[in-house]
């Protein structure tokens, strides 16, 4: 297939490129390359991409999806047959400080993207949500027949209306559509802005890590692996519509119209505490902790229920923590030679 993936040199864009690409798929990676997090990451990611024994069928293409008329030549040009959109204004605590980036990426991008799907007979968008729209939940595990009315933070609220987006696309055109949910995503290539990568930074450079709420917290931590073994394997099956859909008791992961959301986590949430061992006992040194008070936006436990993405595309997440966190602190030394 020819797929687009937006947000390529992103952390888990990368690693979706990399295995359509080992498939034999040609890929379109399209990113802007912000500096929200550092640049020569993604720079360094995307070298990574075009060192692929396939990579003769890897294009980049620099481009703001925020950009109408830059996003409506990309579709007309490039004619994807599917597309992953990953490209996002990620992290819930900076959404606090500049809000302005979440409307521009998540909300006008977004939408220009449902457009060039429309508009050029895309047969499946599969689009990256967030376990962060469960919000204040306190139902553990988080099911997708969960009422999701409440976010905690903007980028949360911004990933419930991508949802909401989504499905008027579905129902209006019948654009097949797939909405993930992602819970805690790690491995390597991992994001700076996320608590692995600072875990690993602070410990190695014998600087103290900041532990909120006191240590207090579930994480349902999810290995890059089995979130991209589920990406495709969803791309692989375009949403339809469901057949059995009562809208007098109106089940908020499927539709009349092609539409799904799946959550897709480990289902078995760790405690902070307990991942932060497994990398002490990665690197073999002890962290300095520096216990604060929960942060504004955060939420103190993610857990998912993943029955329904097994049952849809016959995959379940299952690397154990203590697997995953060997591998991420091997690629963190070697990538920067500590």
């Amino acid at each position: 297939m020819k797929v687009l993936v937006t947000g390529v040199a992103g952390f888990i864009g990368m690693h979706v490129a990399l295995t359509l690409l080992q498939r034999g798929d040609t890929v379109i990676g399209v990113d802007n390359l912000n500096d929200y997090y550092d640049v020569t990451l993604k720079e360094a990611r995307l070298k990574a991409i075009e060192a692929h024994p396939k990579a003769t069928n890897f294009s980049f293409i620099k481009l703001d999806l925020s950009d109408r008329e830059a996003t409506e030549s990309l579709f007309a040009e490039q004619q994807p047959q599917r597309v992953v959109h990953l490209a996002a204004q990620a992290g819930v605590r900076y959404s606090l400080i500049n809000p302005h980036a979440y409307v521009n990426s998540n909300l006008t991008g977004f939408t220009h993207v449902l457009e060039g799907c429309r508009h050029n007979k895309v047969e499946h968008l599969v689009y990256a949500s967030s376990s962060s729209v469960y919000g204040g939940n306190s139902k553990m595990p988080f099911s997708e027949q969960d009422n999701v009315d409440h976010p905690v933070s903007l980028y949360a609220a911004t990933k419930k209306a991508n949802e909401l987006m989504a499905h008027t696309y579905c129902h209006l055109y019948g654009l097949p559509t797939t909405g993930l949910r992602f819970f805690t995503v790690y491995g390597p290539w991992g994001r700076p802005d996320m608590s692995p990568f600072l875990f690993a930074d602070a410990i190695l450079h014998g600087k103290p890590i900041n532990v909120f709420n006191h240590g207090d917290m579930m994480r349902d931590f999810t290995y890059i692996d089995d979130i991209v073994e589920g990406v495709v394997r969803v791309l692989d099956k375009p949403a339809q519509e469901n057949l059995q859909y009562d809208p007098s008791h109106p089940d908020p992961s499927t539709s009349g119209a092609p539409y799904r959301v799946f959550n897709i986590g480990n289902s078995q949430p760790e405690k902070l505490m307990d991942f932060i061992g497994a990398l002490e006992n990665a690197f073999g040194r002890t962290a300095e902790k520096n216990y604060l008070p929960m942060q504004p936006g955060d939420v103190k436990a993610t857990y998912a229920d993943t029955s329904a993405l097994e049952g849809w595309v016959g995959f379940k997440p299952d690397t154990a923590l203590s697997e995953g966190v060997v591998k991420f602190a091997s690629w963190y030394r070697d990538f920067y030679k500590i």
